[in-house]
């Protein structure tokens, strides 16, 4: 039992490992070839684990393989526009200017009944609302409504609005985001006096602060307590940027993120 445990364990850290080497996509978003890579990982890693027979070996030398097949594939999409599209394919327009292109469709075996319901569920219920309907690589179909039917947006007002970036994250369980301080210039000691102006003079007691682009700071604590929120720095002193891996700032997302 032991013996089995620990194979287990090796292969999936291993599988682990080489699902965090394809990127960041969730299953839906997987390129072909990217599913078919994920779909043999898995495979592979679970033939070991069920027999004591097989050689651990037999199991890590394929996975290896597989792992170095997809970065050579992957690096070959980079550098080649043909190679990416004899991986992935290309994007297909099935609506144009409310008209629905049936051979695109039938190209894609993509039926009438799913091409509504992705409509709808993007808030669309007739076909001649949309400029363009272009289905992605992934398979997700990419709705652009016409230009009459748009909800308005400032810009057709000629509305000046001010930059709105992801806010940085100042404390997180209860837990000061050390890290983050520098990047609004403040310390600690800054962070303790603006939650004590908001009611919470014991940052412990603190589920989740952030500080917006505005320059305005929310925080939310563990019990039924409305969140609190007050200014805490003048917009002109708003200066971090959040690029590149996004730890510092705070990311409103669902399971599809992998960090």
């Amino acid at each position: 039992m032991l013996a089995i445990y620990i194979r287990s364990l090796v292969l999936v850290c291993f599988a682990v490992l080489a699902m965090r080497l394809m990127g960041k996509r969730q299953v839906g978003q997987l390129q072909p070839f990217e599913l078919v890579v994920a779909i043999m990982i898995a495979d592979l890693a679970s033939t070991p684990m069920e027999s004591l027979d097989i050689p651990l070996w037999r199991g890590i030398i394929p996975l290896a393989a597989t792992i170095t097949l997809h970065q050579l594939f992957t690096l070959l999409s980079l550098k080649s526009q043909r190679m990416r599209a004899f991986f992935s394919g290309t994007p297909t327009v099935v609506i144009h200017r409310g008209k629905i292109d049936a051979k695109a469709l039938e190209r894609l075996c993509f039926n009438l009944n799913d091409l509504l319901e992705e409509l709808r569920t993007g808030g669309i219920l007739s076909p001649t609302d949309v400029g363009t309907a272009i289905m992605e690589t992934s398979g997700k179909l990419s709705v652009f409504p016409r230009s009459d039917r748009r909800p308005l947006t400032p810009h057709d007002m000629g509305l000046k609005t001010h930059y709105e970036g992801i806010p940085l994250t100042l404390v997180m369980d209860g837990k000061v985001e050390h890290s983050n301080l520098p990047l609004c210039g403040k310390d600690e000691g800054w962070l303790l006096s603006q939650l004590k102006k908001l009611g919470y003079p014991d940052v412990r007691k603190v589920l989740l602060c952030y500080l917006d682009t505005d320059g305005q700071m929310t925080v939310h604590g563990f019990g039924e307590k409305p969140p609190a929120r007050g200014s805490a720095l003048k917009p002109e002193e708003v200066s971090w940027e959040c690029a590149g891996p996004l730890r510092s700032c705070l990311l409103y997302t669902s399971d599809a993120a992998d960090e």
